[in-house]
């Protein structure tokens, strides 16, 4: 079987280049290796240092931009390719209109790549930042929905699909109908989502979404997506003015004082430096693994894991650690704050790979890990739990 060539989910496990005795439970923060990746980025290495890319080079970007664009809406026009969340959420801030006296509502503790760029934007506006606070007895959805109500003025709504530090869901439907009956645009940062979760455009109607092309995609680092709706592909203003955005024939055509034409649609928005050809090859190799075994049966088989390993630590009496809301393909513990060190160095003695961050111990697994891993893992941390106790008794 060729390296590139994608394996049916139920044999995924095979799919990935895991590591001898270690758990990997990061792919929130980036994605298990895929070995179709590793053997892509090794040719594209190799092809890299006996020849140039030639004029393939738009060939490649194009497929690249077909591939993501089928885990959006299937629309290639719609597609930019970017660097980073955060240069597409800075598109997103720069074209959004924002007057004096106006807001945009973020969660609390939202992650920076979509809070920095509202910042900015707000303080050159002379507008306000409004943060979406849950108490107890709240959700996300409905912390969203009290400060629309609340809150008047608010132009613009950038949100999340999954919450970075626990994978707790919000209900975007519910939340873009509210929007758009209080006239405000909606813009979406799925990086933590996207080719684990279906995504429904049609319902959510967003102005801009972005999300990365690593962590649940398993393609590489520095390059990212950005979908755009169809009054901003013809019309909007880029971050940058590179020559890959640009009608090629006439850009070479024109004097200093000339004049030339952006690509149509959100190619207008591509960033220069996109046409590597290592990343290329990464992205083309992962994206078509993720497609064949497909997002919905994916999203279904990554979330099966979660309600096992959720559920054994219920049953091993460790709930209270769990988020109250429902969770979807990863989740977060919180571990007595006096137990969380000895804890923390014990799961890392053991190999078990997580992000640690305000408290929370990130469990973020992907099809490299099965359920009878993560149900021995909920019954070790039980374990250590207890032992951690008595000690301190």
């Amino acid at each position: 079987m060729s390296p590139h060539a994608p394996l049916p989910i139920a044999t995924a496990i095979d799919a990935f280049v895991v590591a001898d005795g270690q758990l990997y439970l990061d792919c929130a923060a980036h994605g298990p290796p895929l070995r179709s990746v590793h053997a892509a980025a090794t040719a594209a290495l190799h092809d890299g240092s006996t020849h140039w890319f030639g004029a393939e080079w738009r060939e490649r970007v194009e497929h690249v931009r077909a591939l993501a664009a089928r885990l959006f809406d299937r629309d290639a026009d719609a597609l930019a390719l970017v660097p980073s969340a955060a240069y597409g959420l800075g598109v997103a801030a720069r074209n959004l209109p924002l007057q004096r006296g106006q807001a945009v509502l973020v969660l609390d503790g939202q992650f920076p790549s979509n809070l920095l760029p509202w910042q900015r934007r707000c303080a050159e506006a002379g507008a306000r930042l409004v943060f979406a606070r849950r108490d107890a007895q709240n959700d996300w959805t409905a912390a969203v929905l009290r400060a629309l109500d609340e809150e008047p003025g608010i132009a613009t709504l950038a949100l999340p699909h999954v919450h970075w530090r626990d994978g707790t869901l919000l209900d975007l439907a519910a939340i873009a109908r509210r929007a758009r009956g209080c006239g405000a645009r909606l813009v979406l940062d799925l990086s933590q989502s996207l080719g684990a979760l279906p995504l429904d455009l049609e319902a959510w109607q967003p102005d801009f979404v972005v999300a990365v092309g690593y962590k649940w995609v398993l393609g590489p680092y520095g390059l990212a997506y950005l979908w755009t709706a169809p009054c901003w592909r013809d019309a909007g203003t880029p971050l940058e003015h590179g020559w890959m955005a640009c009608d090629n024939a006439a850009l070479w055509r024109i004097d200093g004082n000339g004049d030339f034409e952006s690509l149509p649609g959100a190619h207008r928005f591509d960033a220069d430096g996109v046409c590597d050809l290592m990343r290329l090859a990464m992205a083309e190799a992962a994206l078509t693994q993720v497609l064949a075994w497909g997002v919905a049966d994916l999203g279904t088989a990554l979330r099966a894991r979660m309600r096992a390993f959720v559920g054994a630590l219920r049953e091993h009496g460790l709930g209270a650690w769990l988020p109250a809301d429902e969770v979807a393909h990863f989740c977060a513990l919180q571990p007595p704050a006096e137990d969380a060190e000895a804890l923390a160095a014990t799961l890392r003695t053991q190999c078990v790979v997580f992000t640690r961050h305000n408290g929370r111990f990130r469990i973020a697994p992907h099809l490299h890990v099965t359920i009878a891993q993560l149900e021995a893992l909920a019954g070790r941390i039980a374990d250590m739990a207890s032992a951690t106790s008595r000690g301190g008794a």
